[in-house]
Parts: C-alpha cells; structure tokens; sequence
C-alpha cells in the first residue's frame, strides 16, 4: 500500500473538507506514491516521535496536529517545527495530519471524549453549516433508474442513517435542438416535447465533483440540464463537540473529580459550583470557548472542554459548569481511535501507537 492508499482510507473518514478554514491537515511531508513499512501514530509529530518512528521502522506518522501550521519561510532547524520537519525529511518519514478533519467527526475527538464519560444519547453540539448541497436534474423516464443508482454510488442521497434517498415527479420538457447539436432525442430545428422524471438528491459539499461526473455520464442528454443550490440546513451528523446525558446525575463536585481521573490531568479550572446536579453534558475537545452559548442553547448542566481564559468563565452566567481540563487531556483518547481505525481497515502491516508523551503542559 501507498501513503495515497491511507489518506483514501483516512479521508473516506474524515474528509479534509471538513476541516476549518484555518486548520493544515492532509499530507504535511513526504510523497503520496511511497509505499508504506509500517504507520506510527501519534498526537503530535515532535521531533522524539519521528525518532520513536524510525525506531519502529515506520515509515508514515499520522497524527492528529499538524506539526506545520503555517508557511515557514526557512527550514534551518532553528525550532522544534523545523527540527521535526528535518528530522523526517532526512529519514524519509511522511507525516500526515488529521486535527479538525476529525473533530467534525461524529465518530472522531468529541466521540472519544464522550464515550470516556460513558454519555448517552449524545448528538453533535454544534452541526456543521452550509455542507448539504442539492441536485435537481431532469430526465426522459427511461433513464431515471438508471441516472438515481449512478447518483447514489457516488454518494448522493445520504441523509443520517438513511441512504437512497431521493425524490422524483413527472412532467414535460422542452427544448428545440439546433443545426450544431446531436441529440439523443428530437430532430434538428423541430421542437421536442419528453416526459421527464425530475429528480431531487442531497449530497455533501465535498463530494459536488463526483456528483456531477456521475450525473455527466449516466444522463442520455448531450446537454444535461441541472441545479445545483447550497442548503441552509445544518448537518446533524457533521460538526464540532458533543452533547450527551449521565447514565445517572452527578453531584458537581464528584463530577469534577469524574473529569479530573478520567481525562488523567493535573487540574480542573472550573466555574462557580452551582449545586445542581449534572446529568446533561456537552464536550468539545481542544480549545472550546467558541462553544460556550451553545451548550448553554442546548440545555446542558456541563461543559467540558480546554483554554479557556479569564473572561470565559463570567459567561457561565450560573447556569451551566465550564470545565477546563486542558488541551492535551481533552484530546488524549483521539490516537487510540485513530490507530483502532486504521488497524480495522488494514491487515498487511502494523499500525503502532506512539508511546511518547508530546503534552508540552506540566502542573506541579
């Protein structure tokens, strides 16, 4: 196998679409037609992890930050980004990065973070905007079967746990073929009336591409007509943190000292104790503050998540629990996941999980 045949894999996952704007994930180093000895995983692609790699004889690191961020104008090992990106240049180590790709995952970070607190019923906190895309075309009834399979291989027609989704009615269409077409159906310069199917899918922004070759080369048209429209619908599915109910409400206290073992930390920076208890739970890994409003939009008794500063912590405004268990906490089951996920999906090499520690924060 190839690195390209992992980041297939990876990416089938945790399209790189779904990362933020902001974010650098996919290939960082290395070439995409190298084939692979054995794949390390790790959180952070630090310099002792690309030595942990060559150790290991694995010749890709997938981890979960990107160890590039962004552009470096020189590469003179002046700082551990450098150094790191020498390190695996040198020894012909790729690095790949997944980090946001994978929080809008709804099996990714938040899943993790979710699942070590044993929630129930949980939901994404905050579902993606501005991703569900919606194809209308029209076609001679004959061929609509024929068109909505093609659609649906491709990926269309996928609404949550349904797939083959579409909606279909009949009419009439028009057109009049001039002296440079070869149509299909119809003769040149004489209008053509068809009964047609009209045919409705929904589909992911990222997959628009594959779409409309499928559309191109399954319709009997020379020229296909089609609409393609962004939706305002959020999708549930795709998106930041994680919401969720306790088996069983927590006394706060003894939910904090539940989030302080759990997540293995130091401490937990937290709001004003209110003295409710806690049975519904919002998690969002790495830095969360951006969703503050919305755990408390969404009813929950917690939230837990890292960095937040100073000023945060007033919008808790006594109805909710701001939990801050720190960066590399919330996020330290994401490489076990990663790794189970890659070593379900491949057989033929191994699939290691990093044994060194890259959380750059210590406590006394």
């Amino acid at each position: 196998m190839t690195i390209r045949d992992i980041s297939d894999i990876l990416e089938k996952w945790a399209p790189l679409s779904y990362a933020e704007d902001f974010d650098n994930v996919g290939l960082l180093v290395g070439n995409s037609s190298t084939k692979i000895t054995n794949i390390l995983v790790a959180h952070d692609a630090l310099e002792n992890v690309v030595q942990e790699a060559i150790e290991k004889d694995c010749n890709l690191i997938v981890c979960f930050h990107p160890i590039l961020f962004s552009g470096l104008k020189k590469i003179t090992g002046s700082n551990y980004v450098e150094r790191s990106i020498l390190k695996a240049i040198k020894n012909d180590i790729a690095i790949y990065a997944i980090h946001t790709a994978l929080d809008n995952v709804s099996y990714g970070v938040n899943f993790g973070m979710a699942r070590a607190i044993n929630l129930i019923n949980t939901e994404i906190l905050i579902p993606k905007q501005d991703y569900i895309y919606k194809l209308i075309t029209y076609v001679p009834h004959a061929s609509a079967n024929t068109l909505k399979t093609a659609l649906f291989k491709a990926g269309a027609g996928t609404i949550g746990n349904y797939d083959e989704c579409s909606f279909s009615t009949s009419g009439e269409g028009t057109f009049r073929a001039s002296k440079n077409a070869t149509p299909v159906i119809g003769k040149i310069n004489v209008q053509h009336q068809e009964p047609e199917t009209q045919i409705h899918v929904t589909f992911e922004k990222h997959l628009e591409q594959r779409i409309l070759k499928a559309l191109f080369a399954n319709h009997p048209y020379e020229e296909v007509a089609y609409e393609v429209t962004a939706l305002q619908n959020a999708h549930k599915n795709i998106g930041m943190g994680m919401i969720g109910s306790l088996e069983d409400p927590l006394d706060q206290i003894d939910f904090l000292h539940l989030i302080k073992n759990t997540f293995q930390t130091g401490g937990v920076r937290h709001s004003e104790i209110l003295n409710k208890p806690i049975k519904k739970v919002a998690v969002l890994g790495g830095s969360g503050a951006f969703g503050i409003s919305q755990a408390i939009r969404r009813g929950a008794d917690a939230y837990v998540t890292a960095d937040l500063k100073y000023h945060d912590y007033y919008k808790a405004e006594k109805r909710i629990l701001l939990a801050d268990i720190g960066h590399f906490e919330s996020e330290r089951f994401t490489k076990n996941i990663i790794a189970d996920y890659l070593t379900e999906k491949i057989r033929n090499f191994a699939v290691i999980l990093s044994e060194e520690n890259t959380n750059p924060i210590n406590y006394l």
